[in-house]
């Protein structure tokens, strides 16, 4: 559901006595990329998810839009419409209790699927456009805006976790380096020396963004949790 400009949002007393804050996420103290979003996690179920949302009062340099996301019954995501001031503090109270943390560098990566590319700025300056392959039809690579999940430096790609066996033509069980998780269902940012002569011609993978060694290893020095990846068409 829409949520109202967090920045004016006040918390709701009555609401504090029917569910305690278990946990929020970025930690206090946290340094995040700019589109990592606020979770709140209660103690139990929330029965009234409004109250709870009234709970929450994020303060940043200016005022944020964005929109509630129910993960589970017991644990709420607010994602702002646009991404969160670079270098600054985000301030949150939930509950009576009051956290902080901080924003990063703006690091926002874009993938264009036809132009076989993907690049880097940082601040709003590009630092690095690099040759590409995304996913191959009928293993297409999700379009939309994601963010930095996790970081693997080593990870084991396995085609039967979505679904397609080993002894499948498609099937694969790959040691993988440098990988840069975008969402949980399986799509990374990875390092791929086995499809570079199609990096910057040619979509091959099955559904993640295929980089080259050094610039997969650039990559993952660079980017952090939260930061933006924009995937086009």
């Amino acid at each position: 559901m829409a949520g109202p400009p967090l920045a004016e949002s006040r918390a709701a007393a009555t609401a504090s006595t029917q569910n305690s804050v278990a946990a929020v996420r970025p930690g206090p103290g946290e340094v995040v990329g700019v589109g990592h979003p606020v979770m709140v996690v209660f103690d139990r179920r929330v029965d009234n998810r409004a109250s709870a949302e009234r709970m929450m009062n994020v303060t940043t340099a200016r005022p944020m839009t964005g929109r509630f996301t129910w993960i589970n019954d017991a644990a709420v995501e607010w994602r702002p419409d646009e991404f969160w001031p670079a270098h600054s503090t985000v301030t949150l109270s939930v509950g009576g209790m009051k956290t902080e943390f901080s924003t990063g560098a703006a690091v926002v990566s874009v993938a264009d699927i036809s132009a076989h590319t993907f690049t880097v700025s940082i601040d709003d300056q590009v630092v690095r456009e690099m040759p590409a392959s995304m996913g191959k039809s009928g293993f297409d690579t999700p379009v939309g805006t994601f963010n930095v999940l996790e970081k693997q430096r080593e990870v084991v790609f396995d085609s039967r976790t979505i679904g397609i066996p080993l002894d499948d033509p498609e099937g694969y069980l790959i040691n993988g380096e440098y990988a840069v998780r975008v969402t949980w269902g399986g799509v990374y940012i990875h390092s791929a020396p086995w499809s570079v002569g199609s990096q910057g011609s040619a979509n091959v993978s099955h559904g993640c963004i295929n980089l080259s060694p050094d610039n997969a290893a650039w990559y993952f020095d660079t980017v952090g949790v939260g930061d933006p990846v924009i995937v086009r068409a």
